[in-house]
């Protein structure tokens, strides 16, 4: 009987796929496409509201368009196409044209109040919550 040595699969679906990942990854970067992953969106809460912060460098509060219709939330920008007479591109990575991310708002927002304002390259929405929605510390009183 003969002992053969394996090597076992790895299991970690972040390892796993890596390879896979970087490969699209390739495949894809020279695209100008807009894709909701091009413009990177944080969005945390807090006791008060909800914020949302998208990364627009270079962009001024003119360029931006932020509407709401119900409960859906639009952000639009334009960015601008460079002319591109006499380049040879290595790779294109900056998103050009239109570039839309969309959200639908829970009710616990008040989306009447809600305000936005551009600083350091970040666009920053904050949305109110309703009153019924706020976080109420409610006192334990002792006997």
């Amino acid at each position: 009987m003969a002992i053969v040595r394996t090597r076992p699969i790895r299991t970690n679906p972040e390892t796993l796929f890596d390879p896979f990942d970087r490969l699209f990854d390739l495949m894809t970067s020279t695209t100008t496409t807009p894709r909701d992953r091009d413009v990177p969106m944080d969005i945390y809460e807090t006791d008060e509201a909800m914020v949302v912060e998208l990364a627009v460098p270079g962009l001024a509060a003119t360029d931006l368009d932020v509407s709401i219709e119900g409960r859906d939330l639009a952000i639009r920008a334009n960015v601008a196409q460079p002319d591109t007479e006499g380049r040879r591109y290595w790779t294109r990575n900056i998103t050009r044209g239109e570039i839309t991310r969309s959200l639908t708002l829970p009710n616990s927002v008040d989306v009447e109040s809600i305000t936005a304002r551009v600083s350091d390259g970040l666009l920053i929405l904050t949305l109110p919550k309703v009153s019924e929605a706020k976080v109420k510390k409610i006192e334990i009183q002792a006997n």
